[in-house]
C-alpha cells in the first residue's frame, strides 16, 4: 500500500494534530447560561427532571451568576418564576416583579455580565400560555402590547438584551417600537424567530411552572415537520428589526439551523433546551453514555450545523471542560 498518496489519518494521528486542524470550535463567549428565578431568600431547589440545575431565590442567583462569570460564563438568560399569576400576565412587566428584581440585581452586583431578559408570558399567566386568552385562544394583537410593555420594563431594569419567545405575529416590530419609543433604541432585541411545538420542553415546564393548564401551543409555536415555514418566520422577524434570530430545540432541528444560517446573516443562536440536556444527564447517570464526551459532541454539532451562540444548562461544566 506504499503507492497511497492521500492519507487523512496523518491529521489525526495525535491530540495536538487533532486539535491544529480542527474546522469547529467552541468559545466560552459564545454559549449562554439559562437561569431560572423565583420568590424567597437562600433557595436553592434542584430541579427534579433536570439535574444540577436549579431554582435559585434573587440572593443565591446572584452569587450563582458571580461564580460563573468568574468561571468564565460571560451572559445569561434570566426565567422569572413569579409568586401570583392573572389571566394576562401582569407580572411580566410589573416594576417590582421578579425578573426586573433579578435583572436589577444582578447588574449592581455582576460586572461585565451580559444579562438577557425572556420576554414572554407563559410563566406568568393563570392558564399557562403565552398570551392574552379570548375565546378559548390566544389572542395575538392584544398580546402584542402586553409584549412590547414586558420588553420595556425588563430594557428599564437593565436588560442588556430583550429575548422574545412568545411567537406571536409581528411581535418584533411591536417590541422595537415600544423600545425605540421608550427611548431604549440601543438594546438589541434576540428573536426566537423559529420555536416548534417540541415535547423536548418537558422538564423546562416543570422548572418555569408555565405547563398550559389546557390545550397545547401547536396554534402559535411551529409544526415540526416544516423547515420552508421557519425561513418565512425568520424573513419576517429579519424585516420587523431583529438583531439576531434563534432556532430552537437544537440537536433535533440541525437541519433547520444550517438553513437559517444559509439564507441569514445575522448572528444565530440555538437553544440546547431541556429535553436536550435532560437525557444527557439520565443516560450519564445510569452510565449508558460518557456524559462529558456527549456533552462536548452534542454542542459541536450545534455549532457546526451554524449556530453562532448556544443556550445551554451545561455552559458552566463546558468551560471547565474547554
Amino acid at each position: 500500500m506504499s503507492e497511497l498518496i492521500h492519507r487523512p489519518r496523518r491529521l489525526r494521528r495525535t491530540a495536538a494534530l487533532r486539535e491544529m486542524t480542527r474546522e469547529t470550535r467552541l468559545d466560552p463567549a459564545n454559549l449562554i447560561y439559562p437561569l431560572f428565578v423565583c420568590a424567597g431568600e437562600g433557595v436553592r431547589r434542584e430541579i427534579k427532571s433536570m439535574p444540577g440545575v436549579f431554582n435559585l431565590s434573587i440572593d443565591e442567583l446572584v452569587k450563582e451568576c458571580e461564580g460563573a462569570r468568574r468561571g468564565g460564563v460571560s451572559s445569561i438568560i434570566i426565567f422569572g418564576l413569579p409568586e401570583s399569576k392573572d389571566e394576562k400576565g401582569s407580572g411580566a412587566f410589573a416594576e417590582d416583579g421578579i425578573t426586573q428584581r433579578a435583572i436589577r440585581a444582578v447588574k449592581r452586583e455582576v460586572k461585565d455580565l451580559i444579562v438577557i431578559a425572556d420576554t414572554c408570558l407563559c410563566e406568568y399567566t393563570s392558564h399557562g400560555h403565552c398570551g392574552v386568552i379570548e375565546d378559548g385562544d390566544v389572542a395575538n394583537d392584544p398580546t402584542l402590547e402586553i409584549l412590547a410593555r414586558t420588553a420595556v420594563s425588563q430594557a428599564e431594569s437593565g436588560a442588556d438584551i430583550i429575548a422574545p419567545s412568545g411567537m406571536m405575529d409581528g411581535m418584533i416590530a411591536a417590541i422595537r417600537a415600544g423600545l425605540d419609543a421608550a427611548g431604549f433604541t440601543h438594546i438589541p432585541i434576540l428573536s426566537y424567530a423559529v420555536k416548534y411545538a417540541s415535547a423536548f420542553y418537558g422538564p423546562f415546564r416543570e422548572a418555569a411552572d408555565s405547563a398550559p393548564q389546557f390545550g397545547d401551543r401547536r396554534s402559535y409555536q411551529m409544526d415540526p415537520p416544516n423547515v420552508r415555514e421557519a425561513l418565512r418566520e425568520a424573513e419576517l422577524d429579519v424585516e420587523q428589526g431583529a438583531d439576531m434570530l434563534m432556532v430552537k430545540p437544537a440537536l433535533p432541528y440541525l437541519d433547520v439551523i444550517r438553513a437559517v444560517r444559509e439564507r441569514f446573516d445575522l448572528p444565530l443562536a440555538a437553544y440546547q433546551v431541556s429535553g436536550e440536556y435532560a437525557q444527557i444527564k439520565a443516560a450519564g447517570r445510569l452510565g449508558w453514555i460518557d456524559e462529558e464526551r456527549v456533552m462536548m459532541e452534542s454542542l459541536i454539532a450545534i455549532k457546526r450545523a451554524g449556530a453562532d451562540l448556544i443556550l445551554t444548562y451545561f455552559a458552566r461544566d463546558v468551560i471547565n471542560r474547554l
